[in-house]
Parts: structure tokens; C-alpha cells; sequence
């Protein structure tokens, strides 16, 4: 399973070394098209799209340092060993949505429960760590993405539920960036910016009306 995501995920990163390589000319030949209209869309999508994959990855390292340092301290106070790794295993794992917080709160758990032999602090442990998640992914997060990002939380989970079933890890990490891209393009055009409207509690019409005006 290991070797499988590992390969995969090489794979991906020839395609995207690749396709960086293929961008001016992409761009050049979508300039070019004949319908302008579609082709003005398409690039003002792009723009957009780099944008908030740009936003998206700052605000989940934020969260994710913030989450790494908080449960480092975490586990220093509850004297568990290894805290140093515990915060940078958390902070690592928040990159995948959900998923990450869930592994990290099991883990914790179950690693004060082996140390210390009490269910009492493994209980405290999965309180605190618990509680950190939810300040942070729950509320710090979304507070800071939402507006920028225009995504729904029913839809970034959907969104990891059905990309990791189909791609594993990977798919956790991917399935977000892909549906902010889709989302955006949706967006752009006014034939399917009712979908996006939709998707994104009415935030992703208001966003798209100034660019597209």
C-alpha cells in the first residue's frame, strides 16, 4: 500500500513537472482562441485558481504549525516522551484534512495510554488534543479560508471522502485543491455559475461578479 502511494505520488509529480514546463505555451494557445469570450474566461480562471491554491496551502501551514506547536506543548505538560516528534507528526498530518487530525488524535491517545498505562490520561489526552483540533481546523481555519477560498466544509469533505476512497493518502491531500478548482471554474462562466453559487452557500457569486463584469 505504502509503495503504491509513494509511486503514484512520483507520477504526479513528473505530470506536474511536466505541465510547468508546458504552462506559457498552454497559456499562448488559450489566448489564441478563436472565442475570445471562452478564452478571456479561462485565463481569468487561471489566475484565480494559482491565486487560491496559493491561500490554501498558507493557510493549511499556519493551521498546521499553530496545531504542531500546540500539541508539542500539549504533550510536554501531560509528560509524555518524544514530544518534540508528537508536534512534528501533528504538524505534518494536518496537511491531511480531517484524516490528519483524526490519525493524530488516535495516535496520541493511544501512545499516552502505552506510556503511562492510565486510561485516565489517555482520556486528558484525547480531550486536550481533541480540543486543539477543534479550535484550530474547526474554527481558526475556516474563519481565515472561508471568504478567500469560497468553499463549503460539507464540500471539503465530500471532497476527501471521494478522493481518498479513490486515491488513498494522496487523494486526501489532492481532493481539496481539486474541487477549489473546479469551483472556481464553475465560477467564471454564467452558465455554471449557479453550481458554484450552490456549492458555496452563495459566497462564490458574489466573488465572481466583480471579475467577470
Amino acid at each position: 500500500m505504502c509503495n503504491t502511494i509513494l509511486a503514484f505520488a512520483l507520477i504526479v509529480l513528473i505530470y506536474v513537472v511536466l505541465g510547468l514546463g508546458e504552462m506559457e505555451i498552454l497559456t499562448a494557445r488559450v489566448a489564441a482562441l478563436k472565442n475570445q469570450d471562452a478564452s478571456r474566461h479561462l485565463l481569468s480562471a487561471g489566475a484565480r485558481i494559482g491565486v487560491k491554491f496559493r491561500v490554501y496551502m498558507l493557510v493549511r501551514t499556519i493551521a498546521s504549525a499553530a496545531t504542531g506547536f500546540a500539541v508539542w506543548g500539549f504533550a510536554r505538560l501531560m509528560g509524555l516522551e518524544m514530544a518534540g516528534a508528537c508536534g512534528v507528526l501533528a504538524f505534518a498530518l494536518n496537511y491531511l484534512p480531517y484524516i490528519g487530525s483524526f490519525a493524530i488524535t488516535v495516535f496520541l491517545t493511544v501512545f499516552s495510554y502505552v506510556q503511562s498505562g492510565s486510561p485516565e490520561t489517555a482520556l486528558v489526552t484525547l480531550v486536550g488534543v481533541s480540543f486543539i483540533q477543534f479550535v484550530i481546523g474547526s474554527y481558526l481555519e475556516p474563519q481565515f479560508s472561508g471568504n478567500a477560498l469560497s468553499i463549503s466544509p460539507p464540500l471539503v469533505l465530500f471532497a476527501i471522502v471521494l478522493w481518498t476512497y479513490l486515491w488513498g493518502g494522496l487523494g486526501a491531500f489532492l481532493g481539496v485543491p481539486l474541487m477549489i478548482a473546479a469551483l472556481t471554474l464553475f465560477e467564471e462562466f454564467p452558465s455554471t455559475r449557479w453550481i458554484a453559487d450552490i456549492l458555496s452557500g452563495g459566497r462564490a457569486g458574489r466573488d465572481a461578479a466583480s471579475p467577470s463584469a
